[in-house]
Order: C-alpha cells, then sequence, then structure tokens
C-alpha cells in the first residue's frame, strides 16, 4: 500500500504515517460472520482516507460584508485564472453577483485571458493596464460596491517557482483589500513538490483552503492526500477539466471512494440532475413504456451525455466501471460519429429505422462522413436496443407495474 501511496504522488511522510495508522487499526480488527477480512480492511482503509482528507465538506463561508473578498494564489500554470473564472460562474448559478479583478500584471496577455472567460460567462473583468497589482485590487472594491457585486474574486500573479518579488506582491494585495478568503490553487499533476509549495505559500499568506486543478480522481489523489496532511487547511474545491462549469465542491467520502476504485454515484447523480431535463426524461420514460423509442430519442440522449463531461469521466464514477477505464483509451467522437449518422436521415428513417435500404444505407454515410458498416453497425445496436426495452416493458407488464 505503501508503494501504491508513493507512485500516486503522496508525499512520503504521509505515506509512511497513513500505512502505520492502518496497520494499528487493523491487527486484532475482529470480522463480522457476514463480511470477509478483505471487506474489513478496505472499510477501515475507506475510513482513514476520509479522516485524511478532511473528513467532512468544508463549504467555502461567505461573510457578510459587501463584497465578499476572495484572493486566489498559486504558481503560473496551476490555472489559477481559468479557476478564478470557474468560481465566479459557480457564485453566479447560486444566485450571486460577483466580480472577477485582473491583478496578474506580469504574465503577458493574463488580462486577456481572464476578460475573455467574463466574457463567456457574462460576468464584468475589472482591470487596468500599466497600474501595479495593489492599485487595481483597491480600486477594484469600490467598483464592485458602486455596481452591486456582492464577491470580488481577485486574480493574483504567479511565478513558475516560489520567489520572494511575487510573494511580497501577493501580501500587499492581501493587505490593501484584506480578502475574506485566500484560496490556494496547485495543479495536482505537480506531485510531491505540491506539498513544498503549499508550505511556503500557507506560511506568508496564512490561506483558507486549497483548490486542486487537473484532478482526475483516482489517479491524482496523491496531491489531496499530502496538502491536506501536511499544511492542515481544507480543500475547497476540485477542478476537472477546461470547461467553466467543470467545478466541484470537494467531498472527502467521494475522493476517498474514486481512490479506492469505488466510483463516485453522489457526482454522477448530481451531475445527470443538472444537465437533464426532468420533463423530457418523464416523456421519454412514457415512451419506452410504449415501446416507442426512435433513433431521434436515442440522438436527445447521446447530446444530455455529451453535457455531462468527457465520457471517461462519467465512467469512472460508476462502481465497478472505474477501475476499468482507468487506463483504457475512450474515443468521445465515437458518440458525435454516431450523432452524425442520425442526423444525416430523414426524420421519416429515424423514426422507421427498418426503411433504411442499401440506396439509404450509402447516401446517409455519405452524409456523416462513415461507412455503410458504421451505419450497418448502429442500425444492428439499435435493434437490439429496442428488442432490449420491448422485453423490458413485456416483463413490467407481466408483474403488473404500471
Amino acid at each position: 500500500m505503501r508503494r501504491a501511496l508513493l507512485e500516486g504522488d503522496v508525499n512520503y511522510k504521509v505515506a509512511r504515517q497513513f500505512t502505520e495508522e492502518i496497520r494499528k487499526k487493523a491487527i486484532g480488527k475482529d470480522v463480522a460472520k457476514s463480511l470477509n477480512p478483505g471487506q474489513v480492511f478496505i472499510k477501515i482503509v475507506y475510513d482513514e482516507l476520509q479522516e485524511l482528507l478532511g473528513g467532512k465538506t468544508s463549504e467555502l463561508d461567505l461573510a457578510q460584508a459587501i463584497p465578499n473578498v476572495i484572493m486566489i494564489a498559486g504558481l503560473q500554470g496551476s490555472g489559477k485564472t481559468t479557476f478564478a473564472a470557474k468560481l465566479a460562474n459557480h457564485f453566479k448559478s447560486k444566485g450571486h453577483y460577483p466580480l472577477l479583478v485582473a491583478c496578474d500584471v506580469h504574465r503577458p496577455a493574463a488580462i486577456d485571458q481572464l476578460e475573455t472567460l467574463g466574457q463567456q460567462i457574462d460576468i464584468p473583468v475589472y482591470s487596468e493596464r500599466g497600474v501595479s497589482a495593489v492599485d487595481i485590487a483597491r480600486r477594484s472594491i469600490d467598483f464592485a460596491r458602486k455596481n452591486a457585486r456582492d464577491i470580488a474574486i481577485i486574480d493574483t500573479a504567479g511565478r513558475l517557482h516560489v520567489d520572494e518579488e511575487m510573494m511580497r506582491e501577493a501580501e500587499e494585495v492581501r493587505s490593501a483589500v484584506s480578502p475574506h478568503q485566500i484560496l490556494f490553487v496547485v495543479d495536482s499533476m505537480t506531485g510531491q513538490d505540491a506539498v513544498n509549495t503549499a508550505q511556503e505559500f500557507n506560511k506568508r499568506l496564512d490561506f483558507n483552503g486549497v483548490v486542486l486543478t487537473k484532478l482526475d480522481g483516482d489517479a491524482r489523489g496523491g496531491a489531496a492526500l499530502s496538502i491536506r496532511s501536511v499544511v492542515q487547511k481544507p480543500i475547497k474545491f476540485v477542478s476537472l477539466g477546461e470547461k467553466l462549469d467543470q467545478l466541484e465542491v470537494f467531498h472527502p467520502d467521494r475522493m476517498s471512494s474514486r481512490i479506492l476504485g469505488m466510483g463516485d454515484v453522489v457526482t454522477l447523480v448530481e451531475k445527470v440532475q443538472q444537465q437533464v431535463d426532468e420533463k423530457k426524461a418523464e416523456k421519454l420514460e412514457q415512451r419506452l413504456r410504449r415501446n416507442e423509442f426512435t433513433l431521434e430519442d436515442f440522438r436527445d440522449q447521446l447530446k444530455e451525455i455529451k453535457k455531462m463531461g468527457p465520457l471517461k469521466d462519467v465512467l469512472s464514477m460508476i462502481p465497478g466501471v472505474s477501475g476499468a477505464v482507468r487506463n483504457a483509451t475512450i474515443d468521445d467522437k465515437a458518440l458525435t460519429r454516431i450523432e452524425a449518422m442520425i442526423n444525416s436521415m430523414t426524420i421519416s428513417e429515424r423514426e422507421k429505422p427498418h426503411i433504411i435500404d442499401g440506396r439509404r444505407r450509402k447516401r446517409i454515410a455519405a452524409g456523416s462522413g462513415t461507412t455503410v458498416q458504421d451505419i450497418n453497425r448502429l442500425l444492428k445496436q439499435f435493434s437490439e436496443m429496442q428488442r432490449m426495452f420491448k422485453s423490458l416493458s413485456k416483463g413490467k407488464r407481466r408483474l403488473g407495474v404500471r
């Protein structure tokens, strides 16, 4: 286990301490008759992981002040600017009126990047050229008050490594605006060095929480374990991709499940609830019951799945599947190709696939940039799906299910 933790970029001191705790709790543990030792051991590891990751979810507390000031700090390339936009989008979805503040005056095009991201999510960005970061931060607070913005998110400058100039500027910005929350953003792919960087930033800024970017669950759990254990600050958010809606509140119990390959059903359900139109889902259920599921319905379902993010990420949340897809190559373009094939059909063909003869198959293949073999495969798979839905529907009727 220690070797596996080290390979997952867990700090060696944390790995040693963790395995020692597991040893103490596992040796001599009674095993209930309904369980086997392996199951009990997994439960011990799961509980210890959850405790090490913070025990419970740590929400980002907002103060009563207007505006709430949240300062974002971290190294260059850690994903600070993108996270700032994601956080603003997160608050906007909850009914707040955030303001983004561009205080990275050193990196070329950093201000332009934040302004572009702000336009994408329709959130204003306060920026000035040729002015110090401290002055921009100070003036942004007045701007937020005058424009009824209840949250100001300040994106600060980073460097490729920790240096005195960067830290001093961050301290000056903090002194100028007295932020209610300071979030340290770290690229989880930096491995063991993430701990050293976190310690240095915490020493100088005393941040309130950690944000892990580029975290894909079970493959990068090491940084989460290490930072939480060493700096003793809660992990607040997990950033999973480039899209501005790919931000999750960090849940220790869910991360423990992912690290152990047990999936993350709760997050999967939340994603479905966010993306799926309930009225459409009810109509689809009725169509399935009446055995009226068409290629049009199938295409609509593909669109819903694509909204949930990369297919590999979705599958990794399903218990029993996460381990199998960890190193697998899953082509998201396959869904796009299926969608293109269905789009190349007429409405009649989508509703009645049995009318698609050889001539029509050639036309659909040419229109979608695929082959006749691809069309044949799609129609065969869809036919099997219809038979399955039909048999399920008959089974429910026999059981008296309405």
